[in-house]
Protein backbone atom coordinates (compact mmCIF):
# COMPACT_ATOMS: atom_id res chain seq x y z
CA UNK A 1 0.00 0.00 0.00
CA UNK A 2 1.30 3.47 -0.94
CA UNK A 3 0.91 6.09 1.80
CA UNK A 4 0.00 9.64 0.81
CA UNK A 5 2.04 12.20 2.72
CA UNK A 6 3.08 15.82 2.64
CA UNK A 7 6.73 16.78 2.58
CA UNK A 8 7.08 20.06 4.47
CA UNK A 9 10.11 22.16 3.56
CA UNK A 10 8.80 25.76 3.63
CA UNK A 11 7.58 27.93 6.53
CA UNK A 12 4.19 28.56 4.91
CA UNK A 13 3.67 24.82 4.48
CA UNK A 14 4.52 24.20 8.14
CA UNK A 15 2.14 26.91 9.33
CA UNK A 16 -0.67 25.48 7.20
CA UNK A 17 -0.01 21.97 8.48
CA UNK A 18 -0.02 23.05 12.13
CA UNK A 19 -3.22 25.02 11.61
CA UNK A 20 -4.80 21.86 10.19
CA UNK A 21 -3.60 19.83 13.19
CA UNK A 22 -4.68 22.37 15.80
CA UNK A 23 -7.40 21.04 18.08
CA UNK A 24 -6.56 17.36 17.52
CA UNK A 25 -6.71 15.39 20.80
CA UNK A 26 -3.71 13.24 19.82
CA UNK A 27 -0.94 13.08 17.28
CA UNK A 28 1.31 10.24 16.13
CA UNK A 29 4.94 11.35 16.24
CA UNK A 30 8.23 9.89 15.04
CA UNK A 31 11.71 11.22 14.30
CA UNK A 32 14.71 10.21 12.25
CA UNK A 33 18.11 11.20 13.54
CA UNK A 34 21.81 10.39 13.50
CA UNK A 35 24.32 10.49 16.35
CA UNK A 36 27.27 8.36 15.24
CA UNK A 37 29.59 11.38 15.08
CA UNK A 38 28.07 13.56 17.80
CA UNK A 39 27.27 13.50 21.50
CA UNK A 40 23.79 14.91 21.00
CA UNK A 41 21.42 13.39 18.41
CA UNK A 42 21.14 15.36 15.15
CA UNK A 43 17.53 15.67 14.05
CA UNK A 44 17.03 14.73 10.41
CA UNK A 45 13.26 14.44 9.98
CA UNK A 46 10.04 14.75 12.01
CA UNK A 47 6.98 12.74 11.03
CA UNK A 48 3.48 13.41 12.29
CA UNK A 49 0.15 11.77 11.52
CA UNK A 50 -3.52 11.62 12.39
CA UNK A 51 -6.06 9.24 10.84
CA UNK A 52 -6.66 11.90 8.16
CA UNK A 53 -3.16 13.05 7.16
CA UNK A 54 0.54 12.19 7.28
CA UNK A 55 3.45 14.60 6.96
CA UNK A 56 7.25 14.54 6.92
CA UNK A 57 8.73 17.79 8.23
CA UNK A 58 12.27 18.72 7.18
CA UNK A 59 14.13 20.47 10.05
CA UNK A 60 17.19 20.91 7.82
CA UNK A 61 15.29 22.93 5.23
CA UNK A 62 13.12 24.90 7.66
CA UNK A 63 14.60 27.94 9.43
CA UNK A 64 12.19 27.68 12.36
CA UNK A 65 10.15 24.84 13.86
CA UNK A 66 8.23 27.01 16.32
CA UNK A 67 4.71 26.36 14.92
CA UNK A 68 5.31 22.63 15.29
CA UNK A 69 6.92 23.00 18.71
CA UNK A 70 3.90 24.91 19.98
CA UNK A 71 1.75 21.97 18.89
CA UNK A 72 4.02 19.29 20.35
CA UNK A 73 4.29 21.08 23.70
CA UNK A 74 0.54 21.65 23.95
CA UNK A 75 -0.53 19.71 27.09
CA UNK A 76 -3.93 19.16 25.51
CA UNK A 77 -2.46 17.03 22.72
CA UNK A 78 -1.32 13.46 23.47
CA UNK A 79 1.83 12.56 21.55
CA UNK A 80 1.85 8.92 20.42
CA UNK A 81 5.27 7.31 19.91
CA UNK A 82 6.86 3.87 19.85
CA UNK A 83 9.87 3.30 22.14
CA UNK A 84 9.63 6.99 22.90
CA UNK A 85 12.73 7.73 24.98
CA UNK A 86 15.16 8.53 22.15
CA UNK A 87 12.64 10.73 20.33
CA UNK A 88 11.78 12.58 23.54
CA UNK A 89 15.47 13.04 24.32
CA UNK A 90 15.82 15.01 21.08
CA UNK A 91 13.06 17.42 22.02
CA UNK A 92 14.41 17.73 25.55
CA UNK A 93 17.74 18.92 24.16
CA UNK A 94 15.99 21.27 21.75
CA UNK A 95 13.73 22.92 24.33
CA UNK A 96 14.97 21.86 27.75
CA UNK A 97 11.61 20.21 28.42
CA UNK A 98 9.80 17.03 27.45
CA UNK A 99 6.64 17.31 25.30
CA UNK A 100 3.83 15.69 27.22
CA UNK A 101 1.56 13.92 27.67
CA UNK A 102 2.76 10.90 25.74
CA UNK A 103 1.52 7.42 24.89
CA UNK A 104 4.19 4.82 24.15
CA UNK A 105 2.87 1.95 22.03
CA UNK A 106 5.79 -0.28 23.05
CA UNK A 107 4.97 0.11 26.73
CA UNK A 108 1.29 -0.40 25.96
CA UNK A 109 2.10 -3.61 24.09
CA UNK A 110 3.87 -5.12 27.10
CA UNK A 111 0.67 -4.71 29.11
CA UNK A 112 -1.34 -6.51 26.43
CA UNK A 113 0.71 -9.69 26.19
CA UNK A 114 2.94 -8.78 23.22
CA UNK A 115 6.19 -9.47 25.06
CA UNK A 116 8.96 -7.30 26.46
CA UNK A 117 10.20 -4.42 24.25
CA UNK A 118 8.39 -5.63 21.14
CA UNK A 119 9.70 -4.06 17.94
CA UNK A 120 7.53 -1.64 15.99
CA UNK A 121 7.40 -3.74 12.81
CA UNK A 122 6.42 -6.86 14.73
CA UNK A 123 3.70 -4.99 16.62
CA UNK A 124 2.21 -3.48 13.45
CA UNK A 125 2.13 -6.90 11.83
CA UNK A 126 0.47 -8.53 14.84
CA UNK A 127 -2.16 -5.86 15.44
CA UNK A 128 -2.79 -4.46 11.96
CA UNK A 129 -1.71 -7.37 9.75
CA UNK A 130 0.68 -5.17 7.75
CA UNK A 131 4.34 -5.95 7.14
CA UNK A 132 6.55 -2.86 7.04
CA UNK A 133 9.53 -2.50 4.75
CA UNK A 134 12.76 -1.67 6.59
CA UNK A 135 15.08 -0.86 3.71
CA UNK A 136 16.17 2.53 5.06
CA UNK A 137 16.96 1.77 8.70
CA UNK A 138 20.64 2.75 8.17
CA UNK A 139 19.94 5.96 6.24
CA UNK A 140 21.99 9.08 6.96
CA UNK A 141 19.03 11.32 7.69
CA UNK A 142 21.22 14.43 7.86
CA UNK A 143 22.21 14.14 4.18
CA UNK A 144 20.24 16.01 1.52
CA UNK A 145 18.36 15.57 -0.68
CA UNK A 146 16.18 12.79 0.74
CA UNK A 147 14.90 10.53 -2.00
CA UNK A 148 11.26 9.41 -2.37
CA UNK A 149 12.05 5.96 -0.97
CA UNK A 150 13.45 7.42 2.24
CA UNK A 151 10.47 9.71 2.69
CA UNK A 152 8.00 6.93 1.97
CA UNK A 153 9.68 4.72 4.57
CA UNK A 154 9.51 7.51 7.17
CA UNK A 155 5.89 8.35 6.33
CA UNK A 156 4.76 4.72 6.58
CA UNK A 157 6.12 4.40 10.11
CA UNK A 158 4.03 7.25 11.47
CA UNK A 159 1.02 6.45 9.25
CA UNK A 160 0.62 3.03 10.87
CA UNK A 161 1.37 4.43 14.31
CA UNK A 162 -1.76 6.57 13.93
CA UNK A 163 -3.74 3.41 13.24
CA UNK A 164 -2.10 1.36 15.97
CA UNK A 165 -2.84 3.82 18.78
CA UNK A 166 -6.68 3.62 18.80
CA UNK A 167 -6.55 -0.19 18.79
CA UNK A 168 -4.12 -0.41 21.69
CA UNK A 169 -5.84 2.28 23.71
CA UNK A 170 -9.24 0.63 23.26
CA UNK A 171 -7.88 -2.74 24.39
CA UNK A 172 -6.16 -1.20 27.42
CA UNK A 173 -9.37 0.56 28.37
CA UNK A 174 -11.37 -2.64 27.90
CA UNK A 175 -9.00 -4.50 30.25
CA UNK A 176 -8.88 -1.66 32.78
CA UNK A 177 -5.17 -1.08 32.26
CA UNK A 178 -4.93 2.53 31.13
CA UNK A 179 -3.91 3.55 34.65
CA UNK A 180 -1.20 0.88 34.62
CA UNK A 181 0.26 2.51 31.53
CA UNK A 182 -0.01 5.98 33.06
CA UNK A 183 2.25 4.86 35.91
CA UNK A 184 4.92 3.63 33.48
CA UNK A 185 4.66 6.71 31.25
CA UNK A 186 5.46 9.06 34.12
CA UNK A 187 9.20 8.33 33.82
CA UNK A 188 9.16 9.21 30.11
CA UNK A 189 8.01 12.76 30.76
CA UNK A 190 10.33 13.30 33.73
CA UNK A 191 13.16 15.66 32.65
CA UNK A 192 15.47 13.77 35.00
CA UNK A 193 15.29 10.81 32.63
CA UNK A 194 17.23 12.82 30.02
CA UNK A 195 19.62 14.73 32.27
CA UNK A 196 23.15 13.35 32.41
CA UNK A 197 24.69 13.31 35.88
CA UNK A 198 28.38 13.76 35.08
CA UNK A 199 29.32 12.63 38.59
CA UNK A 200 27.76 9.24 37.84
CA UNK A 201 29.38 8.83 34.41
CA UNK A 202 31.92 6.33 35.80
CA UNK A 203 29.13 3.81 36.31
CA UNK A 204 28.83 3.45 32.51
CA UNK A 205 32.49 2.51 32.03
CA UNK A 206 32.79 -1.16 31.12
CA UNK A 207 35.27 -3.02 33.33
CA UNK A 208 35.05 -0.61 36.27
CA UNK A 209 34.49 -3.41 38.80
CA UNK A 210 38.05 -4.60 38.23
CA UNK A 211 39.35 -1.45 39.95
CA UNK A 212 39.86 -0.96 43.67
CA UNK A 213 38.06 1.92 45.47
CA UNK A 214 40.97 4.37 45.19
CA UNK A 215 41.28 3.67 41.47
CA UNK A 216 37.53 4.13 41.16
CA UNK A 217 37.96 7.63 42.59
CA UNK A 218 40.37 8.45 39.78
CA UNK A 219 38.07 6.84 37.24
CA UNK A 220 35.14 8.93 38.49
CA UNK A 221 37.09 12.16 37.95
CA UNK A 222 38.29 11.09 34.52
CA UNK A 223 34.82 9.93 33.43
CA UNK A 224 33.30 13.23 34.57
CA UNK A 225 35.94 15.15 32.60
CA UNK A 226 35.30 12.99 29.51
CA UNK A 227 31.54 13.55 29.76
CA UNK A 228 31.93 17.32 30.02
CA UNK A 229 34.45 17.36 27.20
CA UNK A 230 32.20 15.27 24.95
CA UNK A 231 29.29 17.59 25.66
CA UNK A 232 31.35 20.73 25.00
CA UNK A 233 32.75 19.35 21.74
CA UNK A 234 29.52 17.55 20.79
CA UNK A 235 31.48 14.40 20.07
CA UNK A 236 30.91 10.77 21.11
CA UNK A 237 32.52 9.82 24.42
CA UNK A 238 34.72 7.23 22.74
CA UNK A 239 36.16 9.95 20.46
CA UNK A 240 37.39 11.81 23.53
CA UNK A 241 38.74 8.76 25.39
CA UNK A 242 37.86 5.09 25.14
CA UNK A 243 36.72 3.11 28.17
CA UNK A 244 39.92 1.03 27.97
CA UNK A 245 42.06 4.16 28.15
CA UNK A 246 40.08 5.49 31.10
CA UNK A 247 40.64 2.23 32.96
CA UNK A 248 44.36 2.25 32.18
CA UNK A 249 44.71 5.83 33.42
CA UNK A 250 42.81 4.99 36.61
CA UNK A 251 45.06 2.00 37.28
CA UNK A 252 48.43 3.59 36.44
CA UNK A 253 47.66 7.17 37.56
CA UNK A 254 50.61 8.74 35.68
CA UNK A 255 52.08 11.80 37.35
CA UNK A 256 54.29 13.17 34.56
CA UNK A 257 53.90 13.96 30.88
CA UNK A 258 56.46 11.27 30.06
CA UNK A 259 54.50 8.62 31.98
CA UNK A 260 51.27 9.79 30.42
CA UNK A 261 52.80 9.52 26.96
CA UNK A 262 53.37 5.81 27.48
CA UNK A 263 49.65 5.15 27.92
CA UNK A 264 48.07 3.60 24.84
CA UNK A 265 45.02 5.33 23.41
CA UNK A 266 46.21 8.93 23.85
CA UNK A 267 46.96 10.99 20.76
CA UNK A 268 47.71 14.45 22.15
CA UNK A 269 44.24 15.88 21.51
CA UNK A 270 43.33 15.28 25.15
CA UNK A 271 45.66 18.05 26.45
CA UNK A 272 48.14 16.14 28.66
CA UNK A 273 48.33 18.88 31.28
CA UNK A 274 44.56 18.71 31.74
CA UNK A 275 44.54 14.93 32.22
CA UNK A 276 47.40 15.12 34.71
CA UNK A 277 45.53 17.81 36.65
CA UNK A 278 42.37 15.64 36.74
CA UNK A 279 44.36 12.68 38.04
CA UNK A 280 46.15 14.79 40.68
CA UNK A 281 42.83 16.19 41.92
CA UNK A 282 41.33 12.70 42.10
CA UNK A 283 44.23 11.44 44.21
CA UNK A 284 43.41 14.03 46.88
CA UNK A 285 39.89 12.64 47.45
CA UNK A 286 39.69 11.29 51.04
CA UNK A 287 39.00 7.61 51.48
CA UNK A 288 35.53 8.14 52.92
CA UNK A 289 34.48 9.70 49.60
CA UNK A 290 35.82 6.99 47.32
CA UNK A 291 33.19 5.34 45.12
CA UNK A 292 32.24 1.81 46.03
CA UNK A 293 32.03 -1.02 43.58
CA UNK A 294 28.61 -2.45 42.88
CA UNK A 295 28.12 -5.51 44.99
CA UNK A 296 29.52 -8.52 43.24
CA UNK A 297 28.48 -10.74 46.13
CA UNK A 298 26.93 -13.92 44.88
CA UNK A 299 23.65 -15.12 46.23
CA UNK A 300 23.82 -18.02 48.62
CA UNK A 301 22.36 -21.34 47.42
CA UNK A 302 19.32 -20.68 49.62
CA UNK A 303 18.87 -17.22 48.09
CA UNK A 304 19.24 -18.59 44.56
CA UNK A 305 16.53 -21.13 45.34
CA UNK A 306 14.29 -18.35 46.69
CA UNK A 307 14.80 -16.31 43.50
CA UNK A 308 13.95 -19.34 41.36
CA UNK A 309 10.75 -19.88 43.34
CA UNK A 310 9.74 -16.21 43.13
CA UNK A 311 10.55 -16.12 39.42
CA UNK A 312 8.27 -19.10 38.81
CA UNK A 313 5.49 -17.28 40.66
CA UNK A 314 6.08 -14.11 38.61
CA UNK A 315 5.89 -16.06 35.36
CA UNK A 316 2.67 -17.71 36.48
CA UNK A 317 1.04 -14.40 37.42
CA UNK A 318 2.31 -12.75 34.21
CA UNK A 319 0.75 -15.50 32.11
CA UNK A 320 -2.54 -15.22 34.01
CA UNK A 321 -2.58 -11.44 33.51
CA UNK A 322 -1.25 -11.59 29.92
CA UNK A 323 1.63 -9.23 30.56
CA UNK A 324 5.35 -9.58 29.97
CA UNK A 325 7.09 -11.34 32.89
CA UNK A 326 10.20 -9.18 32.38
CA UNK A 327 8.06 -6.05 32.59
CA UNK A 328 6.26 -7.31 35.67
CA UNK A 329 9.38 -8.27 37.67
CA UNK A 330 12.73 -8.98 35.99
CA UNK A 331 14.98 -11.50 37.69
CA UNK A 332 17.52 -8.87 38.76
CA UNK A 333 14.78 -7.16 40.79
CA UNK A 334 13.89 -10.45 42.41
CA UNK A 335 17.55 -10.88 43.40
CA UNK A 336 17.49 -7.44 45.01
CA UNK A 337 14.23 -8.31 46.76
CA UNK A 338 15.76 -11.47 48.20
CA UNK A 339 18.77 -9.45 49.37
CA UNK A 340 16.42 -7.27 51.40
CA UNK A 341 15.78 -4.24 49.18
CA UNK A 342 12.24 -2.89 49.22
CA UNK A 343 12.27 0.29 47.09
CA UNK A 344 11.62 -1.60 43.87
CA UNK A 345 9.16 -1.07 40.99
CA UNK A 346 7.63 -4.50 41.57
CA UNK A 347 6.44 -3.32 44.99
CA UNK A 348 4.58 -0.30 43.62
CA UNK A 349 1.41 0.33 41.63
CA UNK A 350 -0.10 -2.32 39.40
CA UNK A 351 2.93 -4.60 39.76
CA UNK A 352 2.36 -4.80 43.51
CA UNK A 353 -1.29 -5.64 42.91
CA UNK A 354 -0.51 -8.48 40.52
CA UNK A 355 2.40 -10.10 42.30
CA UNK A 356 4.51 -7.76 44.47
CA UNK A 357 2.52 -8.08 47.67
CA UNK A 358 2.29 -11.84 47.18
CA UNK A 359 6.07 -12.10 46.75
CA UNK A 360 6.61 -10.29 50.04
CA UNK A 361 4.25 -12.65 51.85
CA UNK A 362 6.10 -15.66 50.44
CA UNK A 363 9.46 -14.21 51.49
CA UNK A 364 8.20 -13.36 54.96
CA UNK A 365 6.80 -16.86 55.42
CA UNK A 366 3.18 -15.73 55.49
CA UNK A 367 2.37 -17.79 52.40
CA UNK A 368 3.83 -20.88 50.78
CA UNK A 369 3.88 -21.80 47.09
CA UNK A 370 2.31 -25.00 45.82
CA UNK A 371 1.40 -26.59 42.49
CA UNK A 372 -2.30 -27.26 42.07
CA UNK A 373 -3.67 -28.67 38.81
CA UNK A 374 -0.62 -27.48 36.92
CA UNK A 375 -0.95 -23.91 38.27
CA UNK A 376 1.16 -22.22 40.94
CA UNK A 377 -0.91 -21.10 43.92
CA UNK A 378 0.00 -19.63 47.29
CA UNK A 379 -1.54 -20.73 50.57
CA UNK A 380 -1.23 -19.47 54.14
CA UNK A 381 2.10 -20.51 55.59
CA UNK A 382 2.56 -22.71 58.63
Amino acid sequence: MSVDYRYITRPAELEALCARLAGQPWLALDTEFVREKTYYPVLGLIQVATPELTACIDPVALPDLEPLMALLYDPGVTKVLHAASQDLEIFYHLRGAVPGPVFDTQLAATLLGHGDQVGYGALVERVLGTRLHKGHTRTDWSARPLDPGQLRYAAEDVYYLARLYPRLREELEHRGRLQWLAEDLAALTDPGTYEVDVDEAWRRVAGRNKLDPQQLAVLAHLARWREQEAQARDKPRRWVLSDDTLLTLARLQPQTAAALGRVRGLDGRQRPETLLAVIREARTVPEDRWPRRESGRRLSPEQEAAVDLLNALVRSRAAQSQVSAATLAPRRELERLVRGERDLPLLHGWRREIVGAELLEVLDGGRCVALSGGTLVTRPGP
